[in-house]
């Protein structure tokens, strides 16, 4: 399944509403409430100078989200969020591969991007490294859970002169 990437724009707002709060995210915190996300949208969460929202559109739906953050640094950070139906299809994938290019060609000034993910979150952490993200961190019990228990957390990152050379350079640990 290929897909395509729309930029969000205002009148998607209840769209994106729908979307965020019509069904459960496992690995992020939960279902937020209409109200939440509403209030989000018109501080400019989701579109503004800093952070840029994209809908994932597969078999001509809206299958995913992937929303940039922090492009006020030179190390952006991302959401991504496939609905349940459309996992394992390779999405995921598609998505971070198409964000690294589209950030790195994009906005010279990054030199980074890096994301992260509960230790459990097998599939997003496949995803990491199919699209050439080392392994950087784990973080112990960094991630508070909607069911009271504390997991890891994982964190990754692609240094821009890696994705040139098609490369993926791993951290030194012991330096």
């Amino acid at each position: 399944m290929t897909a395509d990437f729309i930029r969000f724009v205002p009148d998607d707002a209840d769209d994106l509403v729908a979307f965020l709060t019509g069904e459960e995210w496992p690995f992020h915190t939960g279902v937020p409430q209409e109200a939440a996300v509403r209030s989000r949208i018109v501080a400019g969460h989701y579109d503004d100078d800093d952070e840029r929202t994209f809908w994932i559109v597969a078999g001509g739906e809206r299958a995913g989200l992937v929303r940039l953050q922090d492009f006020s640094d030179d190390t952006p950070l991302f959401d991504l969020r496939i609905r349940a139906a459309h996992r394992g299809k390779g999405l995921g994938s598609q998505a971070v591969r198409w964000l690294v290019r589209h950030l790195f060609e994009s906005r010279p000034e990054i030199r980074r991007i890096e994301g992260t993910t509960r230790h459990d979150n097998l599939a997003m952490r496949a995803v990491f490294l199919r699209a050439g993200f080392a392994k950087e961190a784990h973080y112990r019990e960094g991630w508070p859970g909607l069911d009271g228990k504390v997991y890891d957390s994982v964190g990754y990152g692609i240094l821009r002169s890696d994705w040139e050379r098609g490369v993926v350079t791993p951290p030194d640990w012991n330096s």
